[in-house]
């Protein structure tokens, strides 16, 4: 599959489209790329979804370095693949990217039917100072950044983690600005922009996500934000349910999108 480019202003932003149906736009996490959801993309295409999986600003194949990362303007990116691909859109954002499509869902109504948020944060964590050294560290160094996300599979990683993860730390060489510069605290937090999403949302987050003491709290916590919002939890998953769980992550897209896509 080709990759396709867009023009921003400061650089551009990769992606690539399977398929052909309504639109879906896949937006990963700190550190990742597109192919976080290569185990997730066949599963959407064979239920009749063109789905775009995009590279955020600093990642990938995107241009590495940008004056901003903040979630309001890795938004306003995908925004402009929906607008190049002929929206509207379903926006899928997992992690830190899940900031990004409300902000995207807020800034531009006319163009996104709905969003799903996985592993979204509604709070800013607070780590404890020995917490903060080892994160400084981690986001400083590939190597380091790997070993972390490793982690992130408690219940289990795909058969191909350790070549995924490997191609991962090498693409992230020269861009850990990018990584760091996507979780930076910024206001406005993208809760303070929730109320503002009038479209339906969809909070999905495994079961066993590492990154919080309470993952089923977290979910509720960011579905009672939303005016129209569901939250649903992957069993014996972690943080990258489309990875570790894709075919129960892609059963609950697939019945969100089935409302979405008839909105």
């Amino acid at each position: 599959m080709s990759i396709s480019q867009v023009e921003r202003d400061g650089g551009t932003i990769a992606y690539e489209v399977h398929g052909e149906g309504p639109l879906v736009v896949l937006a990963h996490g700190m550190g990742e790329n597109r192919r976080s959801f290569r185990h997730l993309i066949p599963l959407l295409v064979a239920a009749g979804y063109r789905v775009a999986s995009v590279d955020v600003r600093g990642h990938g194949d995107s241009s590495a370095h940008w004056p901003s990362y903040a979630p309001a303007e890795v938004g306003s990116d995908l925004l402009a693949v929906v607008r190049t691909l002929g929206g509207p859109a379903t926006l899928v954002g997992s992690s830190s990217s899940a900031a990004a499509v409300v902000f995207a869902a807020g800034d531009a109504p006319e163009l996104v039917n709905g969003i799903v948020q996985i592993g979204a944060f509604v709070a800013q964590p607070r780590p404890n100072p020995a917490m903060r050294l080892a994160q400084a560290a981690v986001l400083r160094s590939p190597r380091l950044f790997g070993m972390f996300h490793r982690t992130l599979f408690p219940g289990g990683r795909p058969a191909d983690d350790a070549a995924y993860r490997k191609e991962l730390v090498a693409s992230l060489r020269g861009r850990m600005a990018a990584v760091r510069g996507v979780v930076a605290p910024v206001a406005p937090h993208w809760t303070a922009r929730a109320a503002d999403v009038r479209q339906p949302v969809l909070v999905l987050m495994g079961a066993k996500d590492p990154d919080f003491a309470d993952p089923g709290g977290e979910a509720r916590a960011a579905r009672r934000l939303f005016v129209t919002a569901e939250a649903r939890m992957i069993a014996d998953s972690g943080h990258y349910p489309h990875a570790d769980q894709p075919a129960a992550t892609a059963a609950q897209l697939v019945e969100f999108l089935a409302v979405t896509t008839r909105a």
